[in-house]
């Protein structure tokens, strides 16, 4: 009987252990995601770290952008203004370059069920690399020479950068590889948040992105350049509705940044920039009223970099305080733009037909903020017509260009470096007496990678902010 207790008892025992193993066991939550889940992070990290605003240093490069383009001004902390900021890539590497290499792999790996299944299956590894591409491009256009060949390498946490013309060489590859491989006829991921799954939406985007990519690296390479344009622009986008988007919700944690740091953090301490409204001013330009608010019945700008009273002038008005309002990751209205620029440069038509995309690229951004009944009479006026308005075509382009691009700040600034246009000025007191080429590496590389700092550094012409980058030639 004893022997039988002790049997029974280890019987037990062991049927116990069993069971309080599998209380360890994590039946709520995900142990796997899927290539899609993946993808759609590393979009709305994307677009939020290109949304975000900060008066200073901030999580991701671009926070500052607006501040560096002059659209907006810090009225209290001056720190972004006058470029005395820091930068972090993290959120980009991290947060959204990873994430697209953790989606390529997946969906990789996934099985398919027939030639549909494998259409589908080429089709989203095919978005994922427009999206990897479209990160790579934006870090090399703000930093230079980047951590590329060896990033996001978990087993290497100390990569080597690439140079930057050769990484960006490489991605227009990547980027027309990516085109060909799109098989409109098929599907592609089903909670697509940008584009629901359209595949031929997805590849004007990404066609509307080399066309792009083409006019930056123009003047460092006339002929890569020309040929993009060519190649790219009869697939770019045709109207607003090709427009790309991140479709930010009203809840949390998906709404869009900018509505976070103004309306939840309360910020009273950004406000309409000097330079920018008083562009407007000049023309009485209708959108007024959609980006800013008045000061009894007057829009003012504040000077940039220069301390004020907060009340004393226009700020984002009620549209940039919605929780939900998108994020643009691309719009017509660039796309239209640049078609004035080829048309400029001889390489798509002739330059009489700059006038025509000039004023497409004006209607859109009038259209697309609800103010398209206006842009006749905007047209009209000298100071706007392109066959009158003052300057080269790179003032008439730019300034225009330059008042489309406003919530887009990261675009703005680039464009501004690209184009010279409009003129602006370092705010007194800067860190530096012009306004910034470059955003500066993360202080972080300097301690954690130092020697491939130190070479990266040496390669672009010193870290600093005065340094043109390669796209940047005049």
């Amino acid at each position: 009987m004893k022997k039988l207790s002790i049997i029974l008892s280890l019987f037990f025992l062991a049927s116990c252990s069993k069971d309080l193993e599998s209380l360890n066991t994590n039946i709520k939550d995900a142990t796997s995601a899927s290539g899609e889940s993946f993808f759609n992070m590393a979009s709305k990290n994307m677009a939020d770290a290109m949304h975000g605003i900060t008066y200073g240093s901030g999580g991701s490069p671009w926070e500052t952008t607006r501040l560096l383009a002059q659209q907006i001004s810090s009225v209290t902390y001056n720190e972004g203004t006058t470029y005395y900021s820091q930068f972090t890539w993290t959120s980009v590497y991290r947060g959204v370059l990873k994430n697209l290499d953790e989606s390529a792999k997946v969906t990789a790996a996934t099985p398919t069920v027939g030639a549909a299944g494998l259409v589908r299956q080429k089709n989203q590894l095919a978005i994922t690399e427009i999206m990897t591409v479209f990160a790579y491009s934006t870090l090399v256009e703000s930093f230079g020479d980047i951590p590329y060949n060896e990033a996001v390498n978990i087993d290497n946490v100390l990569p080597k950068y690439d140079e930057a013309k050769t990484v960006y060489t490489d991605l227009l590859k990547r980027l027309s590889t990516a085109i060909n491989n799109l098989d409109v006829t098929g599907k592609s991921f089903d909670a697509d948040i940008i584009y629901k799954g359209n595949v031929a939406s997805w590849k004007k985007f990404a066609n509307s992105l080399k066309l792009k990519m083409g006019m930056r690296i123009i003047d460092a390479d006339p002929t890569l350049g020309s040929a993009t344009v060519i190649a790219a622009a009869p697939g770019a986008f045709t109207s607003n509705a090709d427009n790309a988007v991140f479709r930010y919700l009203v809840s949390p944690p998906n709404m869009n940044p900018l509505w976070t740091s103004l309306a939840v953090g309360n910020r009273r301490d950004l406000v309409a920039a000097k330079p920018f409204v008083d562009l407007m001013n000049a023309t009485n330009d209708p959108r007024r009223p959609i980006f800013f608010t008045n000061v009894n019945g007057a829009y003012i700008g504040a000077p940039s970099g220069v301390v004020v009273t907060y009340e004393s002038y226009s700020r984002f008005s009620d549209r940039f305080y919605q929780p939900d309002l998108p994020g643009i990751i691309m719009d017509y209205a660039t796309v239209a733009f640049l078609l004035a620029e080829a048309a400029e440069r001889s390489i798509i038509n002739t330059p009489a037909r700059a006038a025509a995309q000039y004023e497409k690229a004006i209607t859109a951004s009038f259209d697309y903020y609800g103010v398209g009944s206006s842009v006749a009479e905007y047209l009209k006026q000298s100071e706007v017509d392109y066959t009158t308005a003052k300057g080269s075509w790179k003032e008439k382009i730019g300034k225009q260009k330059w008042l489309a691009l406003f919530n887009q700040g990261f675009e703005a600034w680039t464009e501004y470096r690209r184009l010279d246009y409009p003129a602006l000025a370092a705010p007194p007191g800067s860190f530096i007496n012009v306004v910034p080429k470059r955003l500066t590496y993360p202080i972080s590389e300097q301690t954690l990678n130092g020697a491939n700092y130190k070479s990266a550094s040496a390669a672009v012409g010193n870290d600093l902010m005065t340094t043109r980058l390669f796209f940047d030639k005049y």
